[in-house]
């Protein structure tokens, strides 16, 4: 398409950036990743992207690339790290605290924080990203001024952007049945790679938690009995999921007869393995929900957290409170619960247009 290449997006590494961050500032930098990581208890995937949007907001500061556009880059990204720069010249002489250690952060201010979000968002950012990046800059200025590296607090005032927010794709009932019926059918040959598919789709469904959550689970986290499961969820907080009876049976004969098969001497105790005996991967989950709902007739496309979706979704249909779905999802607030109420009420109102005789 003519003019194509020019609009094409151009990603930036911002590994490479980091490296070019003032020493000074790197070590900071290497100090807030300890603190997401070992003091706060975060999951890996989310220090790097905490970690990721302080350093493009300390590389827009020192006058580096930051912007994924390759238009921004060339204006909007270039006179922003001209004038960071020049803050930085300024206020660098006067800068805060004087122990040497935040050298290189005193001109981080809310001017140019503001200018930051300013180019990210001439550079096509949506405002989903922007509301989360400037979510992370505000936990790092907290955080440095806390530990000394800057004198007053930037972030405090900085506006976040107000995300859309869209209504996650879900499951009908039917559609998840199917879903489950499919799998359960596959599982009937006794293959073992069958069994630990099915057993995957059974729990996700079941207990509605995150793939890296089920991804994470021991043999001992399962008790079949109670039907019950012990989940490490976000912050290293430990929560206890109950599971119905299909799923129940589908992890008994994963565990009687496919894992067995694919253990190996030096197996992780982990629930769920995969063919050479390691402990099943994020990625490989996806790639199974992925396959398992391509074959469901007019079933959304969607990954492992859209069974996540679908099981909220479908609790409050069935008379769940919200609470209770909160504990369940492992959810530090109810506001974030609150979106299924949406997708539920949408639901409602698509089956009132379809069947109510005095709908339109």
């Amino acid at each position: 398409m003519p003019g194509h290449s020019a609009a094409r997006r151009k990603r930036v590494d911002l590994h490479r950036v980091r490296d070019e961050l003032p020493p000074l500032v790197r070590e900071v930098v290497l100090a807030y990743e300890r603190h997401l990581a070992l003091e706060r208890g975060l999951s890996p995937h989310t220090v790097r992207a905490y970690v990721g949007d302080v350093v493009s907001v300390l590389g827009f500061l020192h006058g580096l690339p930051v912007i994924d556009t390759v238009d921004a880059s060339n204006s909007a990204g270039t006179s922003g790290a001209a004038s960071s720069r020049a803050a930085s010249n300024t206020a660098g002489t006067s800068g805060a605290g004087g122990s040497g250690s935040g050298r290189g952060l005193e001109a981080l201010d809310l001017q140019v924080l503001r200018a930051w979000l300013a180019a990210l968002r001439t550079g096509g950012v949506s405002r989903t990203t922007l509301a989360r990046r400037s979510a992370a800059a505000r936990t790092f200025t907290a955080w440095a001024h806390r530990r000394g590296h800057l004198a007053t607090d930037p972030g405090a005032r900085l506006a976040s952007p107000r995300p859309h927010r869209t209504l996650p794709s879900v499951l009908r009932q039917d559609q998840a049945s199917d879903l489950l019926q499919a799998s359960e059918s596959g599982a009937k040959e006794q293959d073992a790679i069958a069994l630990r598919d099915h057993a995957l789709l059974e729990l996700l469904y079941a207990t509605g938690v995150r793939v890296s959550e089920l991804s994470g689970l021991d043999v001992a986290d399962v008790d079949l009995d109670r039907r019950v499961v012990v989940v490490l969820g976000k912050g290293a907080k430990e929560r206890t999921v109950p599971f119905g009876e299909p799923a129940a049976r589908a992890v008994r004969e994963w565990l009687a007869h496919g894992r067995p098969a694919l253990a190996r001497p030096m197996s992780p105790p982990a629930l769920l393995l995969g063919a050479r005996g390691g402990r099943f991967q994020p990625a490989s989950v996806r790639r199974i929900v992925h396959g398992a709902l391509g074959a469901v007739p007019g079933a959304p496309v969607m990954g492992p957290h859209g069974l996540r979706h679908s099981a909220a979704t479908h609790l409050l249909e069935g008379g769940a409170d919200l609470r209770s779905v909160q504990e369940l999802l492992g959810h530090a607030t109810l506001a974030t619960t609150q979106l299924y109420t949406h997708v539920t009420v949408e639901r409602l109102k698509a089956i009132h247009d379809r069947a109510h005789p005095r709908s339109r």
